[in-house]
């Protein structure tokens, strides 16, 4: 597990943005403002209900978003920018909180400490640096969310982006959110389909600790 005290910390937001300034009519579900999440709890450092990222991953998603809107999606988007703070309450949480009200609807596989083996949850997470995204796709003609195959912050194999044991059309809506957004210059990872990385991240080294809230 990293020590935090290794990496810097900094309150700085300055070359952070709100989101809906730059992707109009993105949708925001922002989880850990809220109490449905896999910790039953608003998370600490969510003040508003809002999503933030660094201006590079601002620009970079409103790309994808564009695309998308071309092929009759729009993006949906479920974290972005996360405090330290939040980071530590997770860890907190895995260690030496009993609740497990959540259990069922996140991680109904897997015990609270497998969280972090299985990479679940970091001591440290990218979206500190501002410039990783937790999104989805919308139908535009629908207004309902494609079909992934399990639900943002379902922790299982089955979330994984190349688990097969789904169908061909849940398989083919990852394909579509994976390329739409590696075309646009995001790298996923191997444990969850709805997580991606700005690749050229400006602050690739720094952790920031500031709250999300209105800029």
């Amino acid at each position: 597990m990293t020590d935090d005290r290794l990496k810097p910390l900094t309150m700085d937001s300055s070359k952070f943005v709100l989101l809906s300034d730059h992707v109009p009519g993105i949708v925001q579900e922002i989880r850990y403002y809220s109490t449905y999440n896999f910790v039953g709890d608003r998370i600490d450092g969510y003040e508003a209900p809002c999503a933030l990222l660094t201006i590079e991953a601002a620009r970079a998603l409103k790309a994808v978003s564009n695309r998308a809107n071309v092929m009759g999606y729009r993006l949906k988007v479920f974290d972005a920018y996360r405090p330290a703070c939040a980071v530590r309450h997770f860890v907190l949480w895995g260690i030496e909180d009993l609740d497990q009200r959540m259990k069922t609807f996140f991680y109904p596989d897997l015990e609270k400490e497998a969280l972090f083996s299985e990479g679940y949850i970091a001591s440290q997470s990218s979206h500190s640096r501002g410039s990783t995204v937790d999104l989805t796709l919308l139908d535009m003609s629908t207004g309902k969310e494609l079909d992934m195959g399990s639900p943002f912050d379902y922790f299982s194999e089955v979330s994984h982006p190349d688990y097969r044991g789904i169908t061909e059309e849940q398989y083919n809506n990852r394909r579509v959110l994976r390329d739409l957004m590696m075309q646009n210059g995001f790298v996923p990872i191997d444990c969850e389909w709805w997580h991606f990385t700005l690749k050229d991240e400006p602050y690739p080294d720094t952790y920031f600790e500031f709250p999300v809230t209105l800029l």
